[in-house]
């Protein structure tokens, strides 16, 4: 199994950098996951730890992912993404340089459980969901431009799609239309940092996941 790369651990959580290619969750179907990971560091302290899935990655895509090592903690921070108080910053690099350097997109999304995608589709529906995202181009490089994204709403392969529609695709994201190879079972996106704001305090707490170690990753500006 791969090695799991800790980015903090304390006794309510721990927080990892997910590597591109695992699934973030058990499954029957696979061999290795972040969770099975997670879970073999944390025998090496205890016979039976209590690991609370609170968020989730897909299997393409890098970064921050936090466990809950307390049920009371799971439930926490199951609150704080149902009220809106976590917020999330991906990078991302397309092959095409976008219009604008700086835009927020708002569009409307349904999930295409057939081909396991998600749609951007003209107009609003009993079907769709409305999915709203900010980006930034950052800076550049000899394979693309970097953009620094802030999604607004959490739907099923938002950022993906999103950019896709806007004919900029992921590198590597064949599924949304990019040409470019990257390595496998993975594409240019990263959730670079998590943010959240501490139960019954004004303080936020910020936690960042390095890049992967790859020359497409390489730029001045991260």
């Amino acid at each position: 199994m791969p090695n799991l790369e800790v980015i903090q651990e304390n006794n309510d959580y721990i927080v990892v950098n997910k590597m591109a290619g695992l699934i973030s969750e058990k499954s029957p179907y696979e061999n290795h996951t972040v969770e099975d990971q997670v879970v073999n560091h944390l025998l090496k302290n205890k016979q039976k730890p209590y690991i609370g899935v609170i968020h989730r990655l897909d299997r393409v895509t890098s970064g921050v992912l936090v466990f809950a090592k307390k049920k009371s903690i799971l439930v926490e921070f199951n609150d704080l993404f149902s009220t809106r108080k976590v917020q999330k910053t991906y990078l991302a690099i397309v092959g095409k340089k976008p219009l604008k350097n700086k835009k927020t997109l708002t569009n409307f999304l349904v999930k295409n459980n057939l081909e396991k995608r998600a749609d951007i589709v003209p107009l609003k529906s009993k079907e769709s969901l409305k999915c709203i995202l900010s980006y930034q181009v950052i800076d550049e490089n000899s394979f693309g431009y970097l953009l620094e994204i802030k999604p607004k709403t959490g739907r099923f392969h938002q950022i993906r799609a999103q950019l896709a529609h806007m004919e900029f695709p992921i590198i590597g994201d064949e599924k949304y239309g990019s040409n470019q190879e990257y390595l496998p079972l993975s594409i240019c996106l990263h959730a670079w940092k998590l943010t959240y704001q501490v139960t019954d305090s004004n303080d936020f707490r910020t936690y960042e996941a390095p890049v992967p170690k790859n020359d497409f990753w390489k730029f001045t500006k991260i």
